[in-house]
């Protein structure tokens, strides 16, 4: 069985040959790089994060882990234009990718989504019937199951009390673990290694099977040969994170998996793709949370990190779903300053948490500009903007209804308020550059459809007008999904190996 192995401890340059060359190894580049291992070929995985085991990961603290294998620290933003928040993207930059992060909810693909693509995108292969096998096939991959409404936090209960006195009917999450305690700490390293993330899932399978997998290794742009791609070439990145020595793979097939933050800008280095659709039409989710204050104490973080959810305002555009942090990273969100501060941290073991997400219509743009990093804009649509204050309401007057004293709201400045306050607040007519606005889902930037004009991949990942050179993570998604992707992203890249299998079999 290979080990994963680090370019940075090279000597020079790396140049490698392989039938099939994968550019990250997160949970789409992870998917294809093993099925395409177990299948035969001569697999290298290229990630340009360092490899942090998974055991090493659990032992760190939440800010170890930030510095380690978080994305700039978690300081990546899509700047928000016109009425529209500024939103704080989120991903992984490691072995295993944003996988690494998650929360371990796994989704399958909302039917009345895969019926839009199908029905209104011509995207004919993804009816919930053809997609079943492959989302069964993952979630026995990475061990899918439901959360116990035992293991709920009490955070969740809370929330649940009053979803359920508000109206809305809450159901529980599934989420691929095996093992898990309710430590809540999913997002930063579990320390009993319970969440199945493709580097313990999917990755040391396609090492059984052969494949190479190396950390530190930048790719730049796609070689290619006329109309058909032939390999990848970039740089070794040294300790500091600095090029150094060249790198090159060749290989008989190119898949590109660097996410829909950084597989744009591969696509723009190389000279290809519509760029009418390359790096825009970006859906992100925003994120919103809410916190409560209880007189009760409630210890939000002993529990499962994410366990309880309602679709009970889908009509709406807006997913609701639990969440909670560690204490020490809430404590640095808190309002106020010094003694205010002070006095706000120190009643967080009374704080619950709810989060909520849009199912937006696409407004993210990205950029490419001197260094590693794009510029990402984001214009939220009028919809979209409208949907806000009603996903902020819901949260808030269902801690209300469960018993809570005030509410901390995502709005910038604003202190927390109780109901009578909140009644009176007119959410409507605060600037959007004062809301708080997060994301983990960046996705379509590079989305597949059913002709070039609209689209820069077909429905097998496959780049238009370009042969053996594929694109398998979540760019490709070609709208929101409204709920998280990881399940989605997984299915449809082992589609996509499923799809390369066949078409090597015709050309054989």
């Amino acid at each position: 069985m290979n080990e994963i192995q680090s370019a940075r401890d090279l000597e020079g340059d790396l140049e490698l040959s392989a039938d099939t060359v994968v550019v990250g190894s997160g949970a789409g580049g992870a998917v294809v790089a093993t099925e395409r291992a177990l299948q035969g070929d001569r697999v290298v995985v290229l990630e340009e994060g360092p490899h942090v085991p998974a055991a090493l990961l659990g032992k760190m603290r939440p800010s170890e882990s930030i510095r380690h294998v978080w994305r700039d620290g978690a300081f990546t933003v899509a700047i928000g234009i016109g009425d529209s928040p500024s939103i704080n993207v989120t991903m992984g930059r490691c072995i295993g990718g944003s996988s690494v992060l998650t929360g371990a909810v796994c989704f399958r693909t909302p039917e009345h989504v895969l019926h839009h693509w199908t029905e209104t995108l011509r995207l004919r292969d993804y009816t919930p019937a053809a997609m079943e096998p492959y989302f069964e096939h993952v979630e026995r991959a990475i061990h899918v199951e439901e959360v116990p409404e035992e293991m709920r936090s009490r955070s969740t209960q809370l929330f649940a009390l009053g979803a359920r006195r508000t109206g809305l009917e809450m159901k529980p999450i599934r989420r691929n673990t095996r093992g898990c305690n309710g430590c809540g700490r999913c997002n930063f390293g579990c320390p009993h290694q319970a969440k199945m993330s493709v580097d313990l899932s999917y990755l040391p399978r396609a090492l059984a099977a052969g494949a190479e997998v190396w950390s530190h290794c930048l790719v730049r742009r796609v070689l290619r040969k006329g109309d058909r791609a032939v390999g990848v070439e970039g740089r070794i990145l040294d300790r500091r994170g600095r090029p150094a020595g060249h790198l090159a793979v060749h290989a008989r097939r190119v898949v590109l998996a660097a996410g829909a933050w950084h597989t744009p800008l591969l696509l723009r280095n190389s000279g290809l793709g519509n760029p009418e659709r390359v790096g825009h039409h970006m859906t992100l989710h925003p994120g919103f949370r809410v916190l409560a204050r209880f007189d009760e104490p409630v210890q939000g973080w002993q529990g499962a990190l994410q366990s309880g959810w309602t679709d009970a305002l889908e009509a709406d555009g807006i997913t609701l779903i639990s969440l909670f942090v560690p204490p020490g990273v809430l404590g640095a969100t808190m309002p106020g300053v010094g003694p205010e501060h002070m006095d706000n941290v120190r009643h967080i073991g009374h704080l619950a948490m709810f989060g909520g997400i849009l199912h937006d219509e696409g407004g993210g743009s990205l950029y490419r500009i001197p260094g590693r990093e794009p510029l990402a804009f984001y214009r939220m649509t009028r919809r979209d903007r409208a949907r806000i204050p009603k996903l902020i309401r819901a949260m808030a007057w269902a801690f209300f209804a469960a018993g809570a004293r005030e509410v901390f709201l995502p709005v910038l400045g604003l202190r927390g308020v109780n109901a009578d306050a909140f009644a009176r607040l007119d959410l409507d007519r605060i600037p959007a550059n004062r809301i708080e606005c997060a994301s983990q889902h960046p996705l379509g930037s590079a989305q597949m459809g059913a002709s070039p004009e609209h689209s820069v991949v077909d429905g097998n990942g496959r780049l238009w007008g370009m042969e053996h050179l594929y694109i398998a993570d979540g760019s490709i998604v070609p709208t929101s999904l409204g709920v998280n992707p990881q399940l989605s992203i997984m299915a449809i890249a082992t589609r996509i190996a499923d799809r390369m299998r066949l078409c090597r079999k015709a050309i054989l």
